[in-house]
């Protein structure tokens, strides 16, 4: 992706966040300097990887393939081993109307997927076999908003605005907006290095063409941007 579109993207990403009253946190709104300036007193932003992610998924088409996401808080991956401490995460996401998150799952992530407003949110899932692989011919057992739903493997469930689902690791799920929809996602510490589980090869940060400064760095830009 060129930097000039994440730029766009996230530009575009502070008016839709904005336009449902939600307020993100001040570092959202940090240029790369600023960021930079506060790392000694914000250390957990480089050592959680809070803040922007931009991603086509390495397909080069983000209006087809992609996400936006904001990770707003976030645990380290020891607390849970730990069982204390801060074993929890939090993001802010846009998904475009139609656009594709592919099929994945997590290995020890449990995830509340919310649908802030906007359109519906669709998801479609499949049970994983014991071996962690997807499962065409099983059920898929979930909670939605307290209740407990059943679907055929590969079914489609629709979350309205307010709506949400409970995914555990065992859960393998894709989703897309039906027109643009803004999510929510509380879960146990999020580990994007590791934690990710996807059907197909994917890249799932984004290599950045550098045509004009960013106007924000993303969590993929740190290591290149902040260390050192």
């Amino acid at each position: 992706m060129r930097r000039s579109e994440v730029n766009k993207i996230i530009r575009d990403a502070h008016k839709f966040i904005a336009s449902f009253g939600v307020k993100l946190p001040p570092f959202a709104h940090w240029p790369p300097d600023e960021l930079k300036a506060n790392l000694k007193s914000a250390p957990a932003i480089l050592a959680n990887r809070l803040g922007w992610d931009i991603t086509d998924f390495g397909q080069g088409k983000f209006g087809e393939y992609g996400l936006v996401l904001f990770t707003a808080r976030n645990g380290a991956p020891e607390n849970l081993a730990k069982g204390k401490g801060m074993v929890y995460a939090e993001k802010v996401m846009i998904s475009r109307d139609k656009q594709y998150s592919p099929m994945h799952r997590h290995n020890i992530k449990v995830e509340d997927i919310i649908n802030r407003g906007g359109g519906k949110l669709v998801l479609e899932l499949y049970s994983a076999k014991a071996d962690g692989a997807i499962d065409p011919k099983a059920d898929v057992r979930v909670f939605s908003d307290a209740k407990e739903r059943s679907l055929p493997a590969g079914g489609k469930l629709e979350l309205a605005p307010g709506e949400s689902v409970t995914l555990h690791p065992n859960h393998w799920h894709a989703f897309w907006g039906d027109n643009d929809v803004l999510i929510g996602e509380v879960s146990s510490v999020n580990d994007d290095l590791t934690d990710n589980v996807f059907r197909d090869k994917i890249g799932r940060f984004s290599k950045i063409e550098e045509d004009e400064p960013p106007v924000h760095l993303l969590v993929s830009d740190y290591d290149s941007w902040l260390k050192g």
